[in-house]
């Protein structure tokens, strides 16, 4: 056991895992901490149309996922490999294996500026797109004001999120995430700050783009340092279109898997009151925050226990085993949850959020499904199976639909919740069928 502990890829993940334990904790509490000081000074009314407008955000968001780490983080792993490869065979002297570094320099750079250059020019589409419809007025005046700042975030967060992914195919995303957590904690302070001075509620959306600029800023000078003092950023035409081609499946994928997850509060709002919205939102926020630990899990280990090993006995066992720890994981942490409900939602959201606690302990038991859906999904990303991927969430979205159209008018925000479990399990059944085809005899 010991010399497992040793092997490097299981000490870097394992170190990686401590970290983002620590960052998805404190993000959790800060989270928490902002959602409670905004409902308490926005009440109900104003905090279920913030709650729409991160809803709209997210729905719209995916839009900018064109190249996401589910393409690139396997593309830098294997070109990291295919370069490290070279230099063993390489038996020339010093000048070939500078000539080696070179020729990997020159392929990241090519990675990471195609990948960029792709994200930022479909973001600031999305963005414009975004304030365009939201100029015709078809939405309520705060919620668009809101969801005009929120949006900016779009440029930053995708573009320069291709540092994260080259550090998660490092199984080193310690500095993402201390950039992630040291700016989670300013922007907590700001919002105290601008809650004492009773700030107007539509100009709380360009505090988050302000933070997602800072970020980017971070992640951009991290990488330079790191690289020498420079960018090295390029476009390689046939990379570029390769990108292109290769996420176009991924991204409708992944734009099914947020409409689903965020469908709920869509349907909900077309049904219940914006205060009974901002009640199940403020549930449901809290326990996003939980089941994103689990996603996050999934990740971080990724590159060291799936996309590394070709062994199918090793990839198999691996899978099992990651499937195991991440179901106890969440049982647990659905138990505690569920235990003190009705303490969180009383002193976080305050007494008008009291109704939110029944929806907040049956939510807590989603991360189970999430959890295991996420680690069966990494068979899928390793082998790029696109279209399982695109299947698997567009039948989630309209077993969902489905579901949330009969329940939702009967059972309001716990007929939403059926709606996301009767999708969790689908998905997660896809995943299970897939994984018998590519790794069981």
């Amino acid at each position: 056991m010991l010399k497992k502990f040793n092997q490097p890829d299981i000490a870097k993940a394992l170190s990686n895992l401590a970290w983002l334990g620590t960052e998805r904790l404190v993000q959790i509490g800060v989270a928490i901490l902002i959602s409670g000081m905004l409902a308490r000074y926005f009440g109900p009314d104003t905090f279920g149309k913030w709650q729409y407008a991160n809803t709209l955000l997210l729905v719209i968001a995916p839009l900018t996922w064109v190249c996401g780490a589910e393409i690139l983080v396997p593309l830098i792993v294997r070109e990291h490999a295919a370069a490290t490869l070279a230099v063993q065979l390489n038996a020339s002297g010093a000048a070939s294996g500078a000539a080696s570094d070179t020729e990997h320099a020159n392929s990241l750079g090519a990675i990471l500026g195609s990948a960029f250059t792709l994200r930022f020019t479909v973001s600031l589409a999305a963005l414009l797109l975004c304030w365009g419809v939201l100029y015709l007025g078809w939405l309520d005046p705060l919620v668009a004001a809101m969801l005009a700042g929120l949006a900016v975030t779009m440029i930053f967060r995708e573009p320069f999120g291709v540092v994260s992914a080259w550090l998660q195919s490092q199984t080193h995303s310690k500095p993402a995430l201390l950039i992630s957590l040291s700016t989670a904690i300013l922007k907590a302070g700001a919002v105290f700050i601008l809650v004492r001075l009773m700030v107007k509620p539509a100009h709380f959306g360009w505090l988050w783009a302000t933070e997602a600029s800072l970020i980017a800023i971070i992640l951009l000078l991290y990488f330079i340092w790191r690289n020498h003092g420079r960018l090295g950023w390029h476009i390689r035409p046939q990379l570029f279109k390769h990108l292109v081609s290769a996420g176009t499946v991924f991204w409708l994928g992944l734009i099914c898997m947020y409409l689903f997850l965020k469908l709920d509060r869509l349907v909900l709002e077309h049904f219940v009151s914006y205060a009974e919205l901002g009640r199940y939102s403020a549930a449901q926020q809290l326990n996003e925050n939980w089941i994103t630990l689990g996603l996050m899990l999934a990740q971080t280990l990724a590159p060291a226990f799936i996309y590394r090993i070709d062994n199918i006995l090793v990839l198999r066992r691996n899978v099992i085993r990651l499937m195991a720890l991440t179901a106890v994981v969440m049982v647990c942490g659905a138990i505690f949850l569920d235990l003190i409900a009705g303490f969180v939602i009383r002193h976080v959201f305050g007494p008008a959020f009291l109704d939110a606690t029944g929806i907040f302990r049956w939510a807590v038991w989603l991360s189970v499904p999430a959890g295991i859906e996420a680690i069966g999904n990494l068979i899928v990303l390793k082998y790029q199976a696109k279209y399982v991927l695109l299947g698997k969430w567009l039948l989630a979205l309209c077993i969902a639909l489905l579901v949330d159209t009969w329940l939702i008018p009967r059972l309001a925000g716990y007929g939403a919740l059926i709606g996301l479990a009767c999708g969790y399990l689908s998905a997660a059944a896809v995943n299970i069928y897939y994984y018998r085809f590519r790794l069981l005899p």
